[in-house]
């Protein structure tokens, strides 16, 4: 009976223990609690923490977690018939390409002065059409030789090199030695592929005869693909560049401006003697665009270099296929850079005043603050 006492005389001293241990607990917690400071960093720590909408969704039951994934299923499937879309929109591009081939190619005869436009089809009502007229009573004026200087005139030289060097896009890519080249092309052309063919869009460089190359057409095609990636869906916004192929110049002897020649000199390890070599490198010119970087077949990636200029060459073949083509005549007289110019200066100035109106708001709140 003595052991039965002890033991719960011991028992009763590690409950009391336990009940001054939880008792100091609490009276520690709540003068903690009662800190100032404490309370602050707590709060702090609060705010900084942040709820991301996938950890959000993470704390939903699973039945309601099971009617996202349903979601995201018919999602996928949205996608997929967006790519139809697209497949459909194309087949309406290659179908009103063939409506506005007669029009390009009375564009390329007026161009290259194989017809001239009758009165009716050049009669045109400029903006500023006042200070047109009194330049014309001005040139009345004045005397020269009409007939003379209007014959010596063919078509409207140097078009398309025009257009290269308005378009700082082009521009950046043509060297000096590539600009009396250019002075030979005569007309480009936008190809797309046939239908039941993988979709795709050609580019054709028409060329006059010319002291550089025999091909009389330069093409360049670009590869698409208009479908979601099994990999990742829900990226999925449209058709996209996916590759693209040249083709081979036939240049003439001593003209491939793509290549320099340059003299090293070698020196031989045994002898000492020294010998120049000519030997042949890369050089910067507009006509390396026909031959561009291959995308890998084998799943290799590219490095950064090369799909930056891969993407640039992209941007490109896509510019002159819905701007410079269709509206080739704006870009020529300079009407449609300075529409983009314009919008980009809008965009800018949006910017630039919901920039102004966010910092108004942070003074605002700055002066109701009663912390400041």
């Amino acid at each position: 009976m003595a052991d039965n006492s002890k033991t719960e005389d011991t028992a009763s001293d590690s409950l009391e223990a336990a009940k001054n241990a939880s008792n100091k607990k609490e009276k520690l917690a709540d003068q903690v609690m009662q800190n100032p400071q404490v309370l602050a960093a707590l709060q702090e720590r609060l705010d900084n923490t942040s709820v991301t909408p996938s950890s959000y969704i993470e704390t939903f039951p699973k039945a309601v977690i099971r009617r996202i994934d349903a979601l995201k299923k018919l999602q996928v499937k949205c996608a997929h018939i967006e790519a139809k879309f697209y497949e459909e929109v194309h087949d309406l591009e290659r179908k009103y390409a063939a409506l506005y081939q007669p029009l390009f190619d009375k564009r390329r005869e007026f161009i290259n002065g194989e017809a001239e436009p009758t009165d009716a089809e050049s009669e045109w009502h400029s903006e500023n059409e006042d200070e047109e007229k009194l330049a014309g009573d001005l040139k009345n004026a004045v005397v020269i030789d009409e007939k003379a200087e209007d014959t010596n005139v063919k078509g409207i030289p140097d078009f398309w090199f025009t257009i290269f060097r308005n378009v700082d896009m082009l521009s950046e890519l043509v060297q000096e030695y590539d600009e009396p080249i250019l002075k030979h092309l005569q007309d480009i052309k936008v190809k797309f592929s046939e239908p039941g063919q993988p979709m795709s869009f050609s580019l054709e460089f028409h060329f006059g005869p010319n002291d550089y190359f025999s091909n009389s057409v330069l093409t360049k095609t670009y590869k698409m693909k208009s479908e979601p990636d099994k990999t990742d869906p829900f990226s999925f916004e449209g058709p996209e560049i996916v590759d693209c192929e040249g083709c081979t110049i036939d240049w003439k002897k001593g003209k491939n401006v793509t290549v320099k020649t340059i003299k090293k000199k070698q020196k031989h390890k045994g002898r000492g003697t020294v010998r120049t070599i000519t030997k042949q490198v890369p050089n910067d010119s507009f006509f390396n665009f026909f031959s561009p970087i291959k995308v890998s077949g084998d799943g290799e990636s590219l490095d950064e270099d090369s799909e930056f200029t891969l993407a640039a060459d992209f941007e490109i073949g896509h510019f002159f296929r819905e701007r410079i083509v269709p509206r080739a005549v704006l870009y020529f007289t300079g009407e449609a850079i300075e529409d983009d110019d314009n919008f980009e200066e809008d965009e800018e100035g949006e910017e630039e005043e919901l920039e102004g109106e966010e910092e108004g708001e942070e003074e605002e709140d700055a002066e109701t603050d009663p912390k400041v």
